[in-house]
């Protein structure tokens, strides 16, 4: 599978790289990556068309576990999808803002 580090994740966010993160909704008003995009991993098959096939989509989870099979899923889709190592867990425990509430913009 494809991984990206947290700097090289934080510089694409910067960038304004697509996010989606698989994570279940009560885990994701937590606390997400500003600009995420909900997409629970048990629901992601029904949303793959919505996705770009000409830029790539970073997937976050907690751990980076859900967010390893969901890129799978999307590289196998043909999707240039990239699991963030470390998922949220790893962006806010390195300083980054985060986001609570349903809302994906920071």
């Amino acid at each position: 599978m494809r991984e990206i580090d947290q700097r090289s994740f934080a510089a694409a966010h910067r960038d304004g790289a697509l996010v989606i993160d698989v994570r279940e909704p009560f885990e994701y008003v937590e606390g997400h990556v500003p600009g995420a995009r909900l997409m629970p991993l048990g629901q992601l098959s029904s949303h793959v068309s919505e996705l770009p096939r000409n830029a790539p989509v970073y997937v976050v989870c907690a751990s980076g576990n859900r967010s390893l099979s969901a890129a799978g899923y999307l590289i196998a889709a043909g999707i240039d999808a990239w699991s963030v190592a470390g998922g949220t867990g790893a962006w806010i425990h390195s300083g980054h803002p985060v986001t609570r509430g349903m809302h994906a913009a920071a």
